[in-house]
């Protein structure tokens, strides 16, 4: 599992970067502290410039901007990107397979579909929690990518769109009208807008956050302020056989 960062969000390191050259005969230790090097680096460059293009905007940003905020020159960003368009690309491409990564080691061996999404909902926000201006250029640029890499990116976001509308389907009764679509992309709605507002200095610990949301989802506000929903055990409220989201 990866590193926590000191308030809960996961480290953001790169995933295996095709890029990194490997010139032959080289010795593999050489090769190994080389290429952490490499990964240390792209992450420092990825991560500053998604908080210029948070705060600009790609279409807004320039390399140049990138540069002065990373302090690499423009020939030493182009060793790990040939364009723009790229570097946002690995921008949402590391973000996006870190945290379907992460949730595979987390749900490997959990078959309870309640559990299942509770941990879905935890490694969501503790990722976008320690990475806001990550959450905020994927919420605003994803029509900004084109060809192969808006594809490659698309791929990556059905993936995990499909791990979750499972984990919502296995919690739908038989008789509920509710339409798993419509409940997966409130979901992800709810998890999505925090960066809006949620302070980490000033509000619920992460595990809290989570906690409350996966209950608001599954039973809603009702359901969860009362006296029998309100020791944060994972059961239905009220003396529901079934999460309240699917009762219309």
């Amino acid at each position: 599992m990866r590193p926590l960062d000191p308030i809960g969000g996961l480290v953001y390191v790169p995933h295996a970067i095709a890029r990194f050259p490997a010139p032959l005969g080289r010795p593999c230790a050489t090769i190994d502290v080389e290429r952490s090097n490499y990964d240390e680096k792209l992450a420092l460059i990825l991560r500053t410039a998604a908080g210029v293009m948070a705060k600009k905007g790609y279409h807004q940003a320039s390399i140049r901007d990138i540069s002065r905020a990373t302090e690499v020159s423009l020939s030493g960003l182009y060793y790990y990107f040939d364009s723009k368009e790229e570097l946002l690309f690995l921008i949402q491409d590391q973000c996006f397979r870190t945290v379907l990564d992460n949730l595979d080691e987390l749900i490997a061996d959990v078959s309870d579909p309640r559990r299942r999404l509770r941990l879905l909902v935890e490694n969501h926000l503790r990722f976008f929690v320690g990475n806001m201006d990550e959450m905020k250029v994927l919420s605003h640029e994803a029509d900004s990518l084109t060809g192969d890499y808006r594809r490659r990116v698309d791929d990556l976001k059905r993936r995990y769109t499909r791990l979750c509308s499972e984990m919502v389907e296995a919690l739908k009764p038989e008789d509920s009208t509710v339409d798993v679509r419509v409940a997966t992309f409130s979901l992800f709605g709810m998890m999505n807008w925090i960066y809006n507002w949620y302070r980490p200095a000033r509000d619920v610990p992460v595990e809290k956050l989570a906690e409350d949301m996966t209950r608001l989802f599954l039973e809603g506000h009702l359901g969860v302020g009362r006296e029998d929903g309100a020791s944060g055990k994972d059961e239905p409220a009220g003396g529901e056989t079934s999460p309240s989201i699917w009762r219309s």
